[in-house]
């Protein structure tokens, strides 16, 4: 009886491999996205919001995410093993936090072999002179170009639907509490693409506006204001988001799905991540 029991249990544990053997093996994920943070100064609380940048591609699943405090001295060696670069950096005009002709070179051939770049929010002010940090951004915060009215809750209105990145998004979504950038200085038309904008209510100014805080002219009631755009810059891909001022609105979920959907477009030139449901159509 034993020894029947046994020969039962053999054929059942064989039968079980050779069932198991037989599945179809399941079809690989595409390979995560590897990024790297470079932060360390700003005017804006960057020790509060780049856990917070990392956090949002890792959750996806998508990014592999690793930061850096310190980019002066990094060399095409820092940046080979990435394909994505997210810059949550400001040098506040000190000579002495900039990167460096090897480091600011390192970036630029790493964009424009191919590779991908996200400009978030007051890092568009950085680096004031530097022409081509410029036309990869786009637009930004300089010298009697670039404010904004008080913090105030508005609403994101999609450009382009049919873009990878807004691809699904709702037409127009709320963002909480930010701050809404105003009369950048532009580089020219046709060298960037506007995804969203958002309305720069003029009469919002008024509060807390003085010649000393403000002194850049107001034209109209009102101006819409993109918040949301992209280059090509070489062979690579640059998004900017102007949303996500602290670690409260980085938190939303407009600032954190736009934020993830463009750094995979910046890095893959497609848009894989699903839209949660409060923000698809």
């Amino acid at each position: 009886m034993r020894r029947r029991l046994t020969v039962i249990a053999s054929l059942i544990c064989a039968f079980g491999i050779l069932a198991y053997a037989q599945q179809p093996t399941p079809a690989p994920g595409p390979a995560q996205i590897a990024v790297l943070i470079v932060t360390g100064q700003n005017g804006h609380d960057w020790k509060g919001t780049t856990p917070l940048l990392r956090k949002i591609l890792e959750d996806t699943k998508r990014f592999e995410v690793r930061v850096t405090e310190e980019f002066r001295g990094a060399g095409p060696e820092t940046l080979a093993p990435y394909d994505l670069v997210v810059v949550n950096y400001f040098e506040r005009g000190r000579p002495e936090l900039r990167w460096g002709d090897r480091s600011d070179n390192a970036l630029l051939d790493f964009v424009r072999a191919g590779k991908g770049l996200v400009v978030y929010h007051f890092s568009m002010a950085a680096f004031n002179g530097w022409t081509e940090y410029e036309k990869m951004s786009a637009g930004n915060w300089r010298p009697n170009n670039g404010h904004h009215s008080a913090r105030h809750n508005f609403v994101v209105d999609i450009k382009d639907p049919s873009h990878p990145i807004t691809n699904g998004l709702k037409l127009s979504f709320p963002q909480t509490n930010d701050e809404l950038y105003g009369n950048l200085r532009w580089q020219p038309a046709g060298s960037y693409h506007v995804l969203a904008t958002a309305y720069d209510d003029h009469e919002l100014y008024k509060a807390s506006r003085t010649d000393a805080k403000a002194p850049q002219p107001l034209e109209g009631a009102g101006a819409h204001q993109p918040m949301l755009w992209t280059v090509d810059y070489g062979k690579g891909r640059v998004f900017t988001t102007a949303l996500g001022h602290d670690v409260e609105t980085v938190q939303t979920p407009a600032f954190m799905t736009t934020f993830a959907r463009g750094a995979e477009w910046a890095a893959t030139g497609k848009v894989t991540l699903p839209i949660p449901a409060a923000m698809a159509k």
